[in-house]
């Protein structure tokens, strides 16, 4: 898939490097992890705007590291203030991809209101349990410093099991069929029912040393 030469330059050089300022769960791999999968679900719309999909991945949680719990209306209000997309975008197609960038968020109540929101919604979904352990780690060390080490594994373990559990708010969000999201969902849910192997993983995945 093509992208604009212009916009990817500008992208990599001024918004990528934004995402240094976020914990590691939210980083500049993680970003591009993200836009990898936005791709494989835009290549199953016909008369998609690859640009548009390439941006709304690009700063979908560029403002992590300014407002966490309200990240994806910062974002959107930064990709939507950004004076340089103009020379990439119309109004109207601002407009939408900031609307995306504001509904992706999986604890969102509404559907996104565009097939773009739905792509990005569907590209920010963890997929390896691995990741799942690592991001929900560095979130609490950043937030949550002076918690205890048994405070931070139980309070990510009830965060992934109210996420993703059987009844997890993230679970009746999928846009695209995803056997990778199918797969994952089906081994953390295992996971977060056995509290033992669950602090076991949690303490490997983040070569944690306990005192």
């Amino acid at each position: 898939m093509i992208i604009n030469k212009d916009l990817q330059k500008y992208i990599e050089n001024n918004i990528f490097p934004e995402y240094k300022k976020n914990d590691t769960g939210h980083d500049t791999d993680r970003v591009k992890k993200v836009i990898k999968r936005c791709f494989k679900f835009a290549k199953k719309i016909e008369g998609i705007n690859i640009d548009m999909v390439y941006t709304i991945g690009a700063y979908h949680d560029i403002a992590h590291h300014i407002n966490a719990k309200h990240h994806e209306k910062v974002s959107s209000d930064i990709l939507l203030n950004d004076e340089n997309l103009k020379q990439f975008f119309n109004a109207k197609e601002i407009k939408i991809m900031a609307e995306a960038v504001q509904d992706h968020r999986a604890s969102s109540n509404s559907e996104p209101r565009s097939i773009y929101g739905k792509i990005i919604a569907s590209a920010d979904r963890v997929t390896k349990v691995e990741d799942a352990l690592k991001m929900t780690y560095s979130y609490r060390l950043k937030h949550c410093p002076n918690d205890s080490l048994d405070t931070i594994i139980e309070d990510s373990r009830q965060h992934l099991i109210e996420k993703f559990g059987e009844n997890g708010y993230s679970n009746g969000k999928m846009y695209f069929d995803d056997s990778e999201y199918k797969q994952f969902l089906v081994e953390v849910t295992k996971l977060t029912k056995d509290k033992e192997e669950f602090r076991k993983q949690y303490i490997e995945v983040n070569k944690i040393k306990e005192e």
